[in-house]
């Protein structure tokens, strides 16, 4: 089952701890493979997947000059360059903070299983939460969700456990223009005053969304116009002063910045 709210964050102090790691990039610029025991990719693996969609290259692979270099590739997509680490016959990276899960179990171990990650290259390093970057990012994702032995993708600036097929589908449909997935690249948290707060979002806006009590009194309803919201920023970008908008039945919400404009805190207008 599908989960948006599997933590609670207590109080201003909790919120905007979580915006500035976020906002900050905080090394949360990354996704990893959670792949099955021994079933790992190689640098090979990857190359045949690459040839196959013909969607990136590999533009390094030190393995091929040096054996003792064989835990790494770097990955080309769009002019940007990835480092793919845990590769076979390297050992695998360490498996990622574990806090809300789409499209899988709370009670699934991932314990026994392997891992990939993927994170923007050392170019890239001043530029590593940018939207083009991120989306690039999540899009490799996707496209390693096809490999054999896949259990889970981790989007760490969320950290959510993906069902192969969710984060793929989900992303997939964004890059061809449809709704942002936000249940896997966001989630939802249950603030301590029993609103609800997007985690992940900064990474693509450098802000995140907050709900009064009164918005998410009904999970089912406060879930459905949290996740409006998240798409409306991807698609329109941050907000630095205050903006109106119209709410889900007519009502009129203001979107307001506070604590150095890292949350946009979300309330009916009076």
């Amino acid at each position: 089952m599908e989960t948006f709210a599997s933590v609670v964050i207590k109080g201003e102090e909790g919120l905007s701890s979580i915006a500035s790691a976020h906002s900050l990039g905080g090394g949360v610029s990354a996704v990893s493979v959670v792949f099955a025991r021994n079933t790992r990719p190689s640098a090979a693996t990857l190359r045949a997947l690459s040839i196959s969609t013909g969607q990136f290259a590999i533009s390094l692979d030190p393995g091929a000059e040096s054996p003792e270099d064989t835990g790494w590739v770097e990955l080309l997509a769009n002019g940007l360059t990835f480092d793919c680490t845990g590769i076979e016959p390297g050992p695998p990276s360490n498996l990622p903070e574990r806090v809300h899960n789409f499209g899988i179990s709370a009670d699934a171990d991932f314990s026994s299983g392997e891992t990939i990650t993927l994170i923007p290259g050392p170019h890239l390093t001043g530029g590593a939460v940018m939207f083009p970057v991120v989306r690039c990012l999540a899009w490799l994702g996707a496209l390693l969700a096809d490999l054999p032995g896949v259990q889970a993708i981790v989007w760490h600036g969320a950290r959510s456990y993906n069902a192969p097929n969710h984060f793929r589908e989900g992303v997939l449909r964004w890059i061809e223009g449809g709704a942002f997935p936000g249940l896997g690249l966001t989630a939802l948290a249950r603030t301590a005053d029993g609103g609800l707060m997007s985690e992940g979002l900064a990474l693509f806006t450098g802000q995140e969304v907050t709900l009064a009590p009164d918005l998410a009194s009904d999970s089912a309803q406060g879930a459905k116009l949290a996740l409006r919201l998240i798409h409306w920023l991807v698609e329109n970008g941050r907000i630095d002063t205050d903006s109106h908008l119209a709410g889900p039945s007519g009502e009129t919400l203001l979107l307001r910045p506070v604590n150095n404009q890292r949350i946009i805190k979300v309330s009916k207008s009076l």
